[in-house]
C-alpha cells in the first residue's frame, strides 16, 4: 500500500520525503521492523519509541511517523532515504494508520464493544458463544483469549494495541466472521487503542473502584469510559445499565441510539431473578421466563445486557432466550468445584471491591446456612487504595477470611497484605488468617473448613500463572484444589 494512503488521516503536520513509496508492514515495535516497513514512534510509560528510530532505520524502515519535534535531526536520520512524518499525536496516528493499512476491517463486520468495571469478559464471551450458537461465525477479543471463528489465540491485554486489533479484525473478515465482540478498557480508550474502529454497538455494564493507579481520580476514570460512547456514530447502539448511577452519564453526549436495561427500575429491557441455586437461576426477562446456568445478580445484569444487545442487532427475542439458556459461564467466573464432605470451592476473577462483594453476596444468598470463607489478595504495582476496601467487602459477607498473595509483581507481598489488613476491624481481624504463600493459603482454607462449607478463591479466576517479580510462574488454582481434595480423601 502507498504511504500516502496510510497517513491520510494521521494528523500529519510535517512530511519530509516521498509519499508514493510502498509500505510492506506497519509496527510501533522497532524489533519487528522489516525492510519497507512504516515505524511509528510512540511515547510509552516504560520507554519512548523515539529512542528507537535509528534502530528502525537500520533494519530498513521505509518511513517513520514521530511526534517529538527534533527527534529525527540526528546525522543517521538526515542521511536516510526514508520518509519522515511528524504528527501531533503518535497514539492517534498509529490507530488511524493501522485502520487504513488493513483496509478498515471494523466496517466489514458487526463490531460490538463493552466497557465498564466488572462483567466485560463474561459478557463478550457469552455474546460470542450466543451468536456462534445462532449460526454465525464470530470473533472475540477478550482478557481470557482471542478467537477467530473457532481458532483460539492467546491474549496479553484487555484491549490490545491498534495494530494487533486491526490485524485480528482483518483475519476475522477473511475467515468470514459476521460479528466481533470485544472488551474495551478505560486505559485502552485513553491510549486511543480503539480510535478509528467502527463500532455498531457499545455496552456499559457498571462503574466502580478500579485502575486508579493509572487514572488517579474516579472522575478521570469515568471520563475515559464515557469517551467510548462520545465517539460512537449515530447508526450505532449505546446500550447502558441504568441501575448504575453513571449509566445515563455515559450517554449524555453520544450520537448513537440509546437503549437502556435494568433489573431494579423501568427500562427498555428488564430482568428479575425468580429463584436460584448452585445449579443456576430462573429469570424473567421482558416478561418471559428463561433458565440460566449462571448465578448471581451480577450475572443477571450480564445476561440482560447480552439479550438486549442481541435484540438490538436483530435477533428474535424468543430464539435469543432459548440460546441464552444454553450458555455456560466464562472460565474462572464463579466456577464451582465440588469436593468431599459437601465442600464447594468457587474460583472467581473478582479483583475489585464491588466484584468481590457481588460474588460473596451471591454465595451467601444461595447457601446462607453454609460457612463462607473468602480467600483473596491484591495485585502488586497496582491501585493501592482498593486494598482496604477489598478487606471490608470480605469482612461484610464472609464468616472466615484468608488474606494471601495475588500477582505481587515487584512489590513485597507482606507489605501488600499489610495494606489489606488496614481495612479490617477488630472483629474482621479475629476471623482472619494471613498466609503469604497462596498455595499454602488455599490448602489451609480447604483442609480446615467444616463439612458443607463454601470457599471463595477470589482474584485469579482463569489465570493459570502467578507473577512474582518479573517472572510469570505456572500457578493453576484448580489444580491445587484438586490435589487438596485428594489429601482429604487419602
Amino acid at each position: 500500500m502507498k504511504l500516502k494512503q496510510i497517513i491520510q488521516d494521521t494528523g500529519a503536520v510535517e512530511i519530509r520525503g516521498s509519499q508514493d513509496i510502498e509500505i510492506t508492514a506497519i509496527t510501533s515495535d522497532s524489533r519487528q521492523v522489516v525492510p519497507g516497513a512504516l515505524f511509528i514512534a510512540v511515547k510509552g510509560f516504560a520507554s519512548d519509541g523515539h529512542a528507537y528510530i535509528a534502530s528502525a532505520l537500520e533494519k530498513g524502515a521505509a518511513a517513520v511517523i514521530y511526534e517529538t519535534e527534533g527527534a529525527v535531526e540526528d546525522s543517521a536520520s538526515m542521511a536516510s532515504p526514508a520518509t519522515f512524518i511528524r504528527v501531533g499525536d503518535s497514539r492517534y496516528a498509529v490507530a488511524m494508520a493501522a485502520d487504513a493499512f488493513y483496509g478498515h476491517p471494523s466496517g466489514k463486520l458487526t463490531l460490538v464493544g463493552i466497557t465498564g468495571t466488572n462483567g466485560k469478559t463474561t459478557t463478550v464471551t457469552l455474546l460470542y458463544h450466543l451468536f456462534m450458537g445462532l449460526g454465525y461465525s464470530c470473533g472475540l477479543l477478550s482478557t481470557i483469549a482471542n478467537y477467530v471463528g473457532t481458532k483460539r489465540l492467546e491474549t496479553a491485554n484487555t484491549t490490545a494495541d491498534p495494530i494487533t486489533i486491526n490485524a485480528l479484525l482483518t483475519e476475522m473478515v477473511d475467515a468470514g466472521c459476521a460479528y466481533c465482540f470485544m472488551e474495551v478498557s478505560s486505559i485502552g480508550v485513553e491510549q486511543q487503542r480503539v480510535t478509528g474502529l467502527e463500532f455498531k454497538a457499545g455496552i456499559f455494564s457498571n462503574l466502580t473502584h478500579d485502575h486508579l493507579d493509572y487514572h488517579k481520580t474516579f472522575a478521570e476514570y469515568l471520563r475515559c469510559k464515557k469517551l467510548f460512547f462520545d465517539n460512537l456514530p449515530e447508526n450505532a447502539f449505546a446500550i447502558v445499565n441504568t441501575d448504575d448511577r453513571n449509566g445515563l452519564v455515559m450517554v449524555q453526549n453520544t450520537a448513537a441510539r440509546i437503549v437502556t436495561y435494568a433489573c431494579r427500575r423501568p427500562a427498555d429491557h428488564t430482568a428479575r431473578i425468580l429463584e436460584q441455586s448452585f445449579e443456576g437461576m430462573l429469570l424473567r426477562i421482558d416478561g418471559q421466563e428463561a433458565w440460566s446456568r449462571l448465578i448471581g445478580e451480577h450475572n443477571a445484569y450480564n445476561l440482560l445486557a447480552i439479550y438486549t444487545t442481541a435484540v438490538c442487532l436483530g435477533s428474535d427475542p424468543t430464539e435469543t432466550l432459548v440460546a441464552l439458556s444454553r450458555l455456560e459461564s466464562a472460565p474462572g467466573r464463579l466456577e464451582n468445584l465440588r469436593g468431599p464432605h459437601g465442600l464447594s470451592v468457587v474460583v472467581d476473577y473478582a479483583h475489585t471491591p464491588d466484584a468481590m462483594e457481588n460474588v460473596l453476596k451471591t454465595l451467601r444468598d444461595i447457601a446462607p446456612e453454609r460457612q463462607l470463607t473468602c480467600l483473596f489478595g491484591c495485585g502488586g504495582d497496582r491501585d493501592k487504595t482498593k486494598r482496604p476496601e477489598m478487606a471490608q467487602a470480605a469482612e461484610k459477607w464472609a464468616d472466615r477470611i484468608v488474606v494471601t498473595s495475588d500477582n505481587c509483581r515487584t512489590e513485597d507481598p507482606v507489605a501488600i497484605i499489610e495494606d489489606i489488613r488496614k481495612g479490617l476491624s477488630r472483629d474482621g481481624l479475629a476471623k482472619s488468617l494471613f498466609i503469604t504463600d497462596r498455595r499454602e493459603a488455599i490448602r489451609t482454607a480447604i483442609l480446615t473448613a467444616p463439612e458443607g462449607a463454601t470457599i471463595l478463591l477470589a482474584g485469579k479466576g482463569h489465570e493459570d500463572y502467578q507473577i512474582i517479580g518479573h517472572e510469570k510462574l505456572h500457578f493453576d488454582e484448580k489444580e491445587i484444589v484438586t490435589e487438596t481434595f485428594k489429601l482429604i480423601l487419602a
